[in-house]
């Protein structure tokens, strides 16, 4: 009887086998849950003051608190946050730039929580730069630039036990000149904004998200 079966090389039947041995073991293998690095559970209830900024429209620093605070619920469980606006009762009578330890303690006392979450929000203006091309075409970009910087402080003791900081940018504008007429692109600031403000949180609650690793 003749057979119509091919006649692989043995070296490459030997390729063959090993990658099907790797995809099957690709298949077996599977992934473990890790806890996140920051584990809130075991203070049970936490609060969380709106980040502060140097803007004089707060809209973006509380729109951060805000998809912090969602991050961190989805993120873990078990725990109460008490989120508190910077007009609330309990934060009246501390100065402006009150220390980090001082307004966690306070908040302590008042609010009866052993720790709270304190942020800061830094927004840029839109930055220009410039470049220059081997060709001579010279393109101007506007960027906006961004920084949160997130800690949780004891409010027994004043001392953090946790921080996590992150920078973004964004491009709101860029014009290419060159031989022929210029290009120009624009988009919205505050779309750029928000878009940095997602990532920023995005960033700094990573060790908040439990993590998959390969086993």
């Amino acid at each position: 009887m003749v057979s119509n079966a091919p006649h692989w090389p043995v070296g490459l039947q030997g390729a063959l086998a090993l990658c099907a041995t790797l995809a099957l073991s690709a298949c077996a293998s599977h992934y473990a849950q890790v806890p996140p690095r920051l584990d809130l559970q075991p203070y049970g209830r936490i609060a969380l003051v709106t980040f502060s900024t140097e803007q004089p429209n707060g809209t973006l620093s509380t729109l951060a608190t805000q998809r912090f605070a969602e991050a961190l619920l989805r993120s873990q469980s078990g725990i109460e946050l008490l989120e508190l606006g910077a007009a609330d009762s309990s934060l009246k009578g501390l100065p402006a730039n009150a220390d980090p330890s001082a307004v966690a303690q306070a908040l302590g006392r008042k609010k009866d929580v052993p720790a709270v979450f304190l942020g800061r929000l830094k927004l840029s203006d839109v930055k220009p730069s410039a470049r220059v091309s081997g060709s001579g075409t010279v393109s101007v970009r506007g960027s906006v630039v961004a920084e949160l910087t997130v800690q949780l402080l004891s409010t027994r003791t004043g001392g953090t036990v946790w921080r996590s900081s992150a920078t973004a940018d964004r491009t709101v504008g860029r014009v290419a000149i060159g031989d022929r007429l210029p290009t120009i692109a624009v988009r919205d600031p505050n779309d750029a904004y928000g878009e940095v403000v997602g990532e920023l949180v995005t960033d700094v609650t990573r060790d908040l998200r439990p993590t998959r690793v390969k086993q």
